[in-house]
């Protein structure tokens, strides 16, 4: 154990020595990235820790979720939180510019624009973190599902900052690394006070690394309310679609669009008036998806465009490269194939989907929603597919079947709910977590 300690503790060291020296690289990096469109300029001061903004009064606790899913998956907690602990405001950190961009649309409708204050999180370099940590002093902080860096972990536990880790997550990928270094696995999740764990696979991982008070409480995706449609923008597709059948891929990858493409062509054979909408996971990529073969007539949502067909006649592809409109689209959709499944990312969320009643396609590569993916299929809700061909044989059955179509799309909602109650649970444990502090 001593040597294992040990161990951890020079890596520790190294890796802030490390952290210190990369910081210019670093600085040159993020104005890199500001010209990519992933950093906002104005902002940039927050990612070495410097702010503008004042702490609130009183107890502050600190919640950090990485991007567009994990805070999705947060929102309902924040809320529940809200109505239990009126009284303690709260400090949301993200890295990214989207999920900035999410957070200002949907917090005001929660009613919590007041009480959560967004930052983006400052990069792991120990002078950086400390300059947050320093400001905000937060009396507990919150992690979700597998944000891990040394610096901030190590900095939280000498402030004796109370530690959990919500919706924990641990792939079979990354729980093969880490066992190869036990001793620092230990030692990064020994400093927190609870792992809520999003199932039984995660939590035994969890465990078989030392951590300590870990449990699965399952998964806080079951439990996210419906993504929002704004009802103009919805009423105005809808006229334009007609009664036209529509097909839906989302949240796309590099590398599926192509196939994605090849199975519209396929699907038209047999339904020339198919709408195929492509929804990419990151916007950006609407132009270059445009410049594909057999997308050069595509219209861009981006660009104001409407769907093809406006006098709701012929078939075609629209590309809907905005931002937080997948809601919209869902509810368009009678069929929806679950992006990132084509390629080996892992998948994106399909309990989005199955919430708003859509029947489900998902491709061989789930595995970053593995439980979800399993459950839809159980209740009949979802159907797999090993490749393109495979995807354009199911659609062409689902469009000429309504009634196994409908079936499919009944039976998404209850097996996406099945853990209504986990926000609630989940708020009332961060409300012991802020015990610990006193």
């Amino acid at each position: 154990m001593l040597r294992r300690l040990t161990l951890f503790s020079l890596l520790s060291v190294v890796w802030a020595a490390a952290a210190r020296l990369a910081a210019p690289g670093l600085r040159l990096m993020l104005w890199a990235r500001v010209r990519r469109g992933k950093e906002i300029a104005a902002r940039l001061p927050e990612r070495r820790g410097i702010e503008a903004v004042e702490r609130p009064a009183g107890r502050l606790l600190w919640l950090h979720a990485a991007s567009v899913g994990e805070v999705v998956s947060l929102l309902p907690v924040l809320g529940e939180f809200a109505r239990q602990a009126p009284d303690i405001a709260v400090l949301l950190t993200t890295g990214t510019v989207t999920s900035a961009e999410l957070l200002v649309a949907r917090l005001p409708a929660l009613g919590l624009a007041g009480r959560v204050v967004h930052r983006f999180v400052p990069l792991d370099v120990p002078g950086w973190v400390a300059r947050f940590l320093d400001h905000w002093r937060p009396d507990a902080a919150a992690f979700v599902e597998s944000e891990l860096w040394p610096n901030l972990l190590a900095a939280c536990a000498r402030r004796r900052i109370p530690l959990m880790l919500i919706n924990a997550r641990l792939s079979a990928r990354s729980f093969a690394r880490w066992r190869r270094w036990p001793g620092i696995a230990r030692g990064l999740l020994g400093g927190f006070a609870s792992i809520r764990a999003r199932g039984s696979e995660d939590a035994a991982r969890f465990s078989a690394l030392g951590a300590p008070s870990v449990r699965a409480v399952g998964d806080l995706k079951f439990a996210a309310a419906e993504l929002p449609a704004d009802p103009v923008a919805l009423a105005a597709l809808r006229a334009a679609i007609g009664a036209r059948p529509v097909f839906l891929a989302a949240s796309t990858h590099p590398g599926e669009e192509e196939t994605l493409l090849a199975v519209h062509r396929r699907l038209m054979a047999h339904h020339p008036d198919l709408l195929t909408i492509l929804v990419p996971r990151h916007p950006a990529r609407g132009l270059a998806i445009a410049a594909l073969p057999g997308a050069a007539a595509a219209p861009r949502r981006s660009t104001g465009a409407g769907p093809p067909g406006l006098d709701g006649g012929g078939g075609g592809v629209y590309i809907a490269d905005t931002l937080g409109e997948l809601g919209i689209f869902y509810r368009l959709a009678s069929i929806a194939f679950i992006g990132g499944s084509l390629v080996p990312h892992g998948g994106q969320n399909p309990l989005e989907a199955a919430r708003l009643g859509v029947a489900l396609v998902i491709g061989p590569y789930h595995q970053n929603f593995a439980e979800a993916v399993t459950a839809l299929v159980a209740a009949g809700a979802a159907r797999m597919v090993g490749d393109g061909t495979e995807l354009a044989a199911v659609v062409l059955r689902l469009l000429a079947d309504p009634g196994a179509r409908a079936a499919m799309a009944a039976c998404g909602p209850a097996a996406a709910a099945r853990f209504a109650d986990l926000p609630a649970a989940t708020a009332a444990a961060l409300r012991g977590l802020l015990d610990r502090s006193r």
